[in-house]
């Protein structure tokens, strides 16, 4: 290769690093301040290459969120996101998140409920418990999406 066109392709490509990480798909993200489990799970999605807007708030002020976004209790988790029209909510693998983004489903969002051990920001594979998570349709109804061991 030639001293220009490596010289050019550097450039180029230091050029194009800022753009990329604009278009990160953007994770806004409710939590409490002192949950360790939900810090450990957003640096999981942005290892994954998600941008991600945190933001601490009170137990009260996350409970009302899942409440205007109807997520009944029984399928929280610990933290609430919105990626565009879909909300994530709890340790939900980055992978599944792509994986929605990929295949955009009519549905509200993907969740994990409750704080399985073995989910991203709980300990990983091999922690503890196989989890599922559930895509929930428009109607709040849910389905399998993806099965972790």
């Amino acid at each position: 290769m030639k001293r220009r066109t490596f010289l050019m392709t550097g450039a180029a490509a230091t050029l194009a690093l800022p753009v990329a990480a604009d278009t990160a798909p953007l994770l806004k993200v409710l939590k409490t301040p002192t949950c360790g489990c939900c810090s450990a799970w957003i640096d999981h999605v942005r290892q994954a290459g998600f941008a991600v807007e945190a933001q601490d708030v009170d137990q009260d002020q996350l409970w009302a969120f899942k409440e205007r976004l109807q997520i009944s209790p029984e399928l929280a988790g610990c933290h609430t996101a919105l990626l565009g029209d879909y909300f994530i909510e709890g340790h939900v693998p980055a992978a599944d998140i792509t994986r929605l983004l990929a295949e955009q489903p009519v549905a509200r969002g993907l969740t994990v409920p409750g704080m399985p051990m073995s989910s991203p920001g709980m300990g990983g594979p091999g922690a503890g418990d196989a989890f599922d998570t559930l895509l929930v349709g428009s109607d709040g109804v849910t389905s399998v999406f993806a099965s972790h061991s």
